[in-house]
């Protein structure tokens, strides 16, 4: 029973994409960058926008609101590249907004209702109603591939 409280709450860093916050647990991700310069890569699917130099390494970036089918929006200075790591294989996301992370009690968190959001369902793993916020948390497997 008492690991049972030790996996009460996840960690998630929470992000924003058009008018909707996201999350993916915190663990998987390394860092959170200001935008910078992204070098085009010819010949790769739409969403992948590029590589970066990061520290030294070289880094596919990919833009979640391409990802996910969202109308596309000009970067501005809330814009932010967030460093997860799957499998080993570092990506950047190119987000609206990284918000804050947050610790998820794992009794609130939903599966995904019939209507979420305007995302494919394949890439979210449950909804968490948090005070007065809706996260919707996504699956890093899912979105790379």
């Amino acid at each position: 029973m008492s690991n049972m409280s030790a996996q009460s709450t996840i960690k998630v860093i929470a992000f924003q994409l058009m008018d909707k916050e996201y999350a993916f647990p915190v663990h998987q991700v390394h860092s959170i960058e200001k935008l910078m310069h992204i070098t085009r890569v010819p010949g790769t699917v739409p969403f992948i926008k590029g590589v970066i130099n990061l520290r030294g390494v070289v880094t596919p970036i990919i833009d979640l609101r391409n990802r996910f089918n969202l109308p596309d929006e000009e970067y501005n200075e809330n814009t932010r590249i967030i460093i997860a790591s799957l499998d080993e294989m570092e990506v950047g996301l190119v987000v609206d907004g990284a918000n804050d992370v947050l610790d998820i009690p794992n009794d609130i968190i939903e599966p995904q209702p019939d209507v979420v959001g305007s995302i494919e369902a394949e890439y979210i793993v449950g909804v968490a109603k948090l005070e007065k916020r809706l996260l919707i948390l996504l699956s890093l497997e899912k979105v790379f591939k």
